[in-house]
C-alpha cells in the first residue's frame, strides 16, 4: 500500500482510536501533554526528527531547526522536535512561515513555542507543552536530525507516522502502521455500533462490557 493511501486512512481516524489500537497490540506510541497550542487542525504525516539541547558556548550557530526545514522536499512531513528546555522556546513565527512555505504539515514539540499568534496567523499547526516569550537564541541549539528522539517517553524514528488532534499526539512505528490502521478501522466501526446501540436504548453496562471490546479481535 502506498504511503499516500496509508496517510489518507490514518486521517480518517483520531488519536483515541489509534491509541486503543496500540493498546490492543501492546505497542508504545500514545503520549500525554503534547497538545495543540492554538485552535489548530489535526495533523497527520511522517516524522522528520530533530534533537535540541542547551547551548554551552558562545560560538554563533545556524538557527535551530532551519536546516531541516530547508531540506524538506515532500508534502508529508511533520517536524518532531525533542529536547526542549523548561521556559525556553523551540519554535517561533519565522520558522512557522518557513515551514508553511515548504508545505510542512505541522510541528510537534516536546517543549514550548513563542510567537504563537504568528503560527496561528498563517494556519500552521503547533502541538507541544505550552507557550513562552523567551527566545531560544544563545540558549538552545540543534544537536542532530533524522535520528531517533524521545518524545514524552516515546521513541520516535525518522519516517514514523504522526497523528495529533485535540486529545494529544500519537506516534506509530513505520513498520507497524498497516497493522495499526487495520485494527483502528475495526475499532472505530465497533465503537460506532456501540454508540448507536446506546442511543437506541440498549443498556450501557451491556454495551461497554469487556467482552464487547474483546470482540474487536474477531471482527
Amino acid at each position: 500500500m502506498t504511503q499516500s493511501s496509508l496517510l489518507e486512512r490514518l486521517v480518517s481516524l483520531d488519536t483515541n482510536t489509534v491509541s486503543d489500537a496500540l493498546d490492543f497490540l501492546g505497542l508504545p506510541g500514545a503520549t500525554y501533554g503534547l497538545r495543540p497550542l492554538w485552535k489548530c487542525p489535526k495533523i497527520v504525516g511522517r516524522a522528520s526528527t530533530i534533537q535540541l539541547g542547551p547551548k554551552t558556548d558562545a560560538k554563533p550557530t545556524v538557527h535551530l531547526i532551519s536546516p531541516v526545514i530547508d531540506a524538506v522536499a515532500t508534502d508529508d512531513r511533520v517536524l518532531v522536535i525533542a529536547g526542549g528546555v523548561d521556559g525556553i522556546s523551540c519554535w517561533g513565527d519565522i520558522l512557522a512561515n518557513a515551514a508553511r512555505a515548504r508545505n510542512i504539515r505541522g510541528s510537534v514539540i516536546d517543549g514550548l513555542s513563542r510567537d504563537i499568534e504568528g503560527s496561528e496567523s498563517v494556519g500552521y499547526p503547533i502541538y507541544g507543552r505550552g507557550v513562552t516569550m523567551i527566545s531560544a537564541r544563545n540558549r538552545v541549539i540543534q544537536v542532530d536530525s533524522g535520528k531517533p528522539v524521545q518524545m514524552a517517553g516515546v521513541t520516535v524514528h525518522q519516517d514514523d507516522y504522526v497523528i495529533a488532534d485535540r486529545c494529544g499526539t500519537v506516534f506509530v512505528a513505520a513498520a507497524r502502521i498497516e497493522e495499526v490502521i487495520d485494527l483502528g478501522e475495526r475499532i472505530a466501526s465497533r465503537q460506532d455500533g456501540m454508540v448507536a446501540a446506546v442511543r437506541s436504548g440498549r443498556s450501557v453496562a451491556d454495551v461497554m462490557h469487556d467482552k464487547e471490546f474483546e470482540a474487536i479481535h474477531r471482527t
